[in-house]
This record gives C-alpha cells, structure tokens and sequence, in this order.
C-alpha cells in the first residue's frame, strides 16, 4: 500500500532506505514532483518506466545534489554548461550534455547524451544529499497524463505503483523544467545551446548568462522528456483560443452552453462566461497561471466537462512554458 509520509529527517531516512534497496520514491520539487529511483541502478530505474507506462526509449533527467560534478555524468562538459550551472542551479534548468560512460542507457533511453539538473524544493536537496547520489525522477503520474503537483495527485495516478510519497506542500513553479541541450563546445568553440522543452528560465535569461544567443525551434524525436506532440493531458478535450480573445472565448462558450455541453473556461486575466460550469483565471499574473495550470486540468475532469476552452496567455516569460504544455495537452 503506497504511503504519504511529511518531510522530516526520519522520512528523509526512510526514504533513502528505500531507495537503496532499489524502490521508487515521489519527491516534490519545486517544479513538478518526481518519481526518483538511484539513476546508478538499471533495474531501479526500469520500475520508474513501469510503474509510469513510460516507454523505454523516452530519456529520463537525472537529478543531483549539491556539490556533485557534472564531469562525473557527462563525457565532455563544454564551458558554457559550467556558466549555466552556476547561474541557475539548484533551479528549474535541465541540461542535455554528452552521456558518460559509466551512465546507464536505461536512463537516456538508449541515447549517447544525458538529461541532468540540480532541484531547488529543500526536501529534494536534503534526499540527494542523504542519499549521496543521482536520481532519475520524471514526473510523478502516468506517462502522457497531467504532471502532479501536490502529493494527493501522485497518489490519485499512481497508486500502489510508488511505496513513498514524500509530501513537500504544492510545487512553487508547477510546470517542468526547461530543457536545454548543449552541442560542441570543445577547444573554446562555443557550444550550440538549444532550448527543447519551455520552462520557467527563459530564452532572454540563457542568454544573458552565455552571451550569444539560443536556439528555440526543436523539433523531432523526443530528444528530451516533454517533446512528445501529445502530453500533459487531461480527459477533457481542450480548445485553444489567441491571447487576448477573451470575449471571442466567451461568445463561443455561450454557443457551446446552449447546444447543452457541461463547459468550463481558463483564461490569464478576467472572462465574463455566464453559463460555465466553471471558469477559473490567474488575476492577469502569469506565474500564478503556470502553478495552478495542472491542477486546473485535473479539476476539468473532476467536474466531467465535455470541454474546456482556454484563451492562451501571451508568448513571453514563464506563459512560454504554459503555451507548449497546453498545445501538447489540446493535442489528440
């Protein structure tokens, strides 16, 4: 039976327990919680894909603590991964950096490069340090489905499938890491740096860090957890409208209430949609819109809506990382 336990220095040791026995545990982080197995054991790590219906070939972000060395995961660390580090770890920055040797492809999904990022929740850092190693931890729920934020929704997807959950209170960030993966680099070439998947560090902040700029049109096989075309989905279908076509929203969901359909309505700032079942905006604030976005998808199939029509937030900041998880979400 899977139990939630608090974040004490005796969960912490239980959990450690656990993990070194070759078990999965969820961890909070402060951008989605994790389900973590010891990224050093290939049969540890494969329990993290079962228990998720996560396909084998799909990359996991191996996750360290503070004061490990990045050369001790990847083959070639370019100067440019040391800058980013520096500036934005412990934090919401996965780095994509050739696989070292000694790095299981069970963990890159078969694939010669590496996922790797430091978290910034407490309890996180405090695990990793008392377990004195990396974790492999994607998203705590079952693969494709709305990402958990709150130790209720691991339990509520996954069940018996975890045998900890660490509760660490609702995510600060609530959508993903971004991803960003760094190509050459070596002789003091400059490294290639591309963004794969939006999050809270944004282009304009990678870029002032490294000094040149980054780019932001990955496209293809999932080279990176998140890449998928269809991902972060509820049961409800979504329907995507432009920024700033709040009443356009409004209208369509009026004609939507009156053909009989159960519907709800997610916008940034304020709509005026008499007849929704429910309707649910972020004040204009788009870090409040990123932390609640999941829990808002999951609380769309909660109220078994036929659909749920949301007006996109404007392409810029943390609403990047919003935009790219609703396109997958709206996705079928």
């Amino acid at each position: 039976m899977v139990v939630i336990i608090d974040d004490s220095d005796q969960s912490i040791s239980l959990a450690v327990g656990v993990l070194r026995a070759g078990g999965i545990v969820a961890v909070p982080t402060e951008t989605v919680y994790g389900l973590a197995a010891d990224a050093s054991e290939p049969a540890a790590v494969s329990k993290v894909f079962t228990a998720k219906g996560r396909p084998f070939a799909h990359p996991l972000i191996v996750h360290l603590g503070a004061g490990a060395s990045l050369e001790d995961w990847a083959a070639h660390v370019p100067d440019d991964a040391f800058r980013l580090a520096a500036a934005f770890w412990p934090g919401p920055l996965s780095m994509v950096l050739p696989r070292h040797p000694s790095v299981s492809t069970v963990v890159t999904g078969g694939r010669d490069t590496v996922a790797l990022r430091m978290p910034a929740h407490p309890v996180a850092l405090r695990l990793l340090a008392a377990f004195g190693g990396g974790l492999a931890a994607p998203s705590a729920n079952r693969f494709g489905n709305v990402s958990p934020t709150t130790a209720a929704d691991v339990r509520a997807d996954l069940g018996d499938e975890v045998e900890l959950i660490i509760d660490g209170g609702p995510c600060e960030i609530g959508v993903e890491s971004t991803i960003v993966e760094l190509v050459g680099g070596r002789a003091g070439r400059q490294a290639m740096v591309t963004i794969l998947r939006a999050g809270a560090v944004g282009p304009e902040a990678l870029a002032g860090v490294l000094g040149h700029a980054v780019g932001t049109t990955a496209r293809g096989p999932a080279r990176a957890p998140g890449m998928l075309a269809s991902h972060y989905a509820p049961r409800t279908p979504l329907e995507l409208w432009p920024e700033n076509t709040e009443d356009g929203a409004a209208r369509r969901v009026a004609d939507l209430v009156s053909s009989g359909a159960r519907v709800g309505a997610l916008c940034l700032g304020r709509i005026e949609v008499p007849g929704a079942a429910v309707a649910w905006d972020a004040g204009g604030d788009a870090a409040v819109f990123a932390r609640s976005l999941y829990q808002w998808l999951r609380r769309a199939d909660a109220e078994n809506l036929d659909i749920l029509v949301v007006v996109l937030p404007p392409p810029e900041g943390i609403s990047l990382a919003v935009r790219d998880r609703l396109r997958r979400a709206a996705t079928r």
